[in-house]
């Protein structure tokens, strides 16, 4: 027969994997958001720098 004790243990060691498992699925998420973040402003960055570079300049006059 299954005691209450039983049960309430099963039940605590499911609430902590639970736990651990939340805890790394933050950490987990936080790093790919900082990693994402840290791509697209490179990408802006680089972006500008090199249409800086490559813009012409260029004059028009009135003849």
């Amino acid at each position: 027969m299954i005691d209450r004790a039983e049960i309430e243990a099963k039940a605590k060691e499911l609430e902590m994997a639970i736990g651990e498992t939340r805890e790394a699925a933050k950490n987990t998420a936080l790093l790919t958001a900082i990693g994402v973040g840290i791509i697209v402003v490179a990408a802006f960055w680089l972006g500008r720098r090199r249409g800086r570079k490559g813009s012409a300049v260029v004059e028009i006059y009135k003849v």
